[in-house]
């Protein structure tokens, strides 16, 4: 005959199955907590030390800008141009100890200064050297005559068939001697004429447009207060003074409506 459980052992079973599940679910809640625990104190020293960070960060960086603060300061006292003079200075200690190498090697520096210089820097030079301007202004009457005479020779475009038939025509003469006389018996060309009175009428025209300081005249109208408003006045007269005359002309006499 089979064996069947009874209700009582039936019921007894389930009794500790349920005990059974109770406690595990007690020591899992437990293992849970005493896992979260430690998570929790890691994330705080993790913050900690993130605070900790930033902290040190921070004073860096307020460290930094301060040095900056100061070396700015010190760049504004200097004068303006201080960075040109540091610049040049520079150089010149560069290019003394570039000689004293030189010397002490026996070698000449300007040629070993000519070596280093590139092609291209040349040029560059070459072009800038011939842009600049070599007039320095009026400063006598010499020097100006000499800045024409040059002026005037390089425009000068040699005619070699010209020089072969003066030359030809002068014979021995073409080069004189203290005992040729050949004064006066050269005839220019009406091309050389021409060239010579277009270049005077260019020196008339460029000295029409030359401006200079007018004398005071004492005997003029004081109708300014200061010098300021007697050019403007000047400008206003130039341009609006034959519409005004009579105004002016009326208010003068007393005689204006």
């Amino acid at each position: 005959m089979p064996y069947t459980r009874g209700p009582a052992e039936h019921g007894g079973r389930v009794r500790i199955l349920h005990r059974t599940e109770t406690l595990l679910n007690v020591v899992a809640a437990g293992g849970e907590e005493e896992v979260t625990e430690p998570s929790t104190g890691q994330k705080r020293e993790e913050r900690l030390r993130k605070f900790r960070e930033l902290h040190f960060k921070r004073n860096e960086a307020r460290k930094l800008n301060h040095q900056e603060v100061v070396e700015e300061d010190k760049r504004l006292k200097l004068p303006s141009n201080w960075e040109a003079k540091k610049a040049r200075l520079e150089y010149d200690l560069t290019v003394d100890q570039k000689k004293k190498e030189c010397a002490e090697r026996g070698e000449d520096y300007h040629r070993v200064k000519l070596l280093e210089i590139s092609a291209e820097d040349a040029e560059r030079w070459a072009r800038k050297k011939k842009k600049r301007n070599p007039d320095p202004g009026f400063s006598g009457y010499a020097e100006a005559q000499l800045r024409q005479y040059q002026r005037l020779t390089k425009q000068i475009k040699p005619d070699m068939d010209n020089y072969e038939k003066q030359r030809e025509e002068c014979g021995d003469d073409f080069h004189p001697t203290p005992n040729s006389l050949i004064h006066g018996t050269h005839v220019p060309s009406k091309v050389s004429i021409d060239r010579m009175v277009e270049d005077v009428e260019k020196q008339i025209e460029k000295r029409s447009k030359y401006s200079r300081r007018r004398a005071y005249n004492d005997d003029s109208d004081i109708d300014y207060i200061n010098e300021r408003n007697a050019k403007f006045n000047k400008k206003a007269e130039r341009f609006y003074g034959k519409y005004t005359a009579e105004i002016k002309q009326n208010l003068e006499r007393g005689t204006a409506v």
